[in-house]
């Protein structure tokens, strides 16, 4: 996959529509992001930043977080899902994910705020990012998660994906899913302006 940097971050930006009916935006995390970023994952419960972090970590290591706010860079993006709560503009959720052409696989990460779950943002947010996989023509899309993460297997499995071994470590379990098209009734809009772009920098 050809590294690429998207100019205007603001334009690439998703609204969809939980269950309830209440709106989240999904976009990419912007430089200035760095400091909300790392309060977001600070509020996680202890429990929740382990199941992401698939280890113990209080918070985003100085380094990390600078890979989490560079959008494009190794060829890795990361996204907020954000709600206007209480009149302002709230994290409520994360996804960090990557393209392998070689492969043809897309891989994420994704957790969302203990105070907002129940309310249908993973299984949206998840659904996005099959999208986002889909734009960039990739066959499968996959996640690995701890065995004791009962939250996410269940997310997982209503979300259709299969359960395999982890090819690497007992202690995970990797779920996946083939990727045929863009769902139509899932905006990502986002997605497929950054898949021209890609296409129009690897013709460059």
């Amino acid at each position: 996959m050809t590294a690429f940097r998207l100019d205007n971050l603001r334009q690439h930006r998703d609204i969809l529509l939980l269950r309830s009916g209440k709106a989240v935006a999904v976009r990419f995390v912007e430089p200035d992001d760095a400091e909300a970023l790392q309060g977001y994952f600070r509020s996680l419960s202890v429990h929740s930043r382990y199941n992401r972090f698939l280890g113990a970590m209080s918070e985003l290591p100085p380094t990390e977080l600078e890979h989490f706010i560079h959008v494009g860079e190794r060829d890795r993006f990361s996204v907020l899902a954000i709600m206007v709560i209480d009149g302002v503009e709230t994290i409520v959720g994360e996804a960090r994910y990557g393209f392998e052409a070689d492969t043809a696989s897309f891989e994420f990460g994704v957790s969302v705020d203990d105070r907002w779950q129940g309310l249908g943002i993973g299984s949206t947010l998840l659904r996005n990012l099959e999208c986002r996989a889909a734009a960039f023509g990739a066959a499968r899309v996959f996640g690995d998660t701890l065995r004791s993460n009962d939250v996410m297997i269940g997310l997982a499995r209503k979300s259709g994906f299969n359960f395999i071994r982890h090819p690497d470590d007992w202690k995970l379990v990797r779920f996946e899913k083939p990727v045929d098209a863009a769902p139509q009734e899932i905006a990502c809009a986002s997605s497929r302006l950054a898949a021209q772009q890609l296409a129009h920098q690897a013709t460059v």
